[in-house]
């Protein structure tokens, strides 16, 4: 299985300044877990201390939004696209 993993630019070092890897996983929590093998150190960027997807990082599959599936057990096939986007807040009162 082979799932294309978008890497958000502030993550990217982690990943040979890659934007896409490649991935395997039955489910985002697998996913994320084969990321840290071949990418040591995104897992706690991706995660809290728990092992709960951070709350200000968007995981899409397939530009639907985990949140609204089966968060980290949303299940994964061959040829998916996941994408990682950070939130980002603050600007200007």
């Amino acid at each position: 299985m082979s799932i294309t993993v978008r890497v958000p630019t502030p993550l990217q070092r982690l990943t040979q300044n890659q934007a896409e890897v490649k991935a395997n996983g039955a489910n985002i929590k697998e996913l994320i877990e084969d990321l840290e093998k071949n990418f040591p150190g995104i897992k706690e960027r991706i995660c809290d201390e728990t092992g709960e997807i951070r709350r200000f990082m968007n995981i899409y599959v397939n530009e639907e939004d985990v949140r609204f599936l089966q968060d980290d057990t949303t299940p994964l096939k061959d040829g998916d696209e996941v994408s990682m986007i950070p939130a980002i807040a603050g600007g200007r009162q």
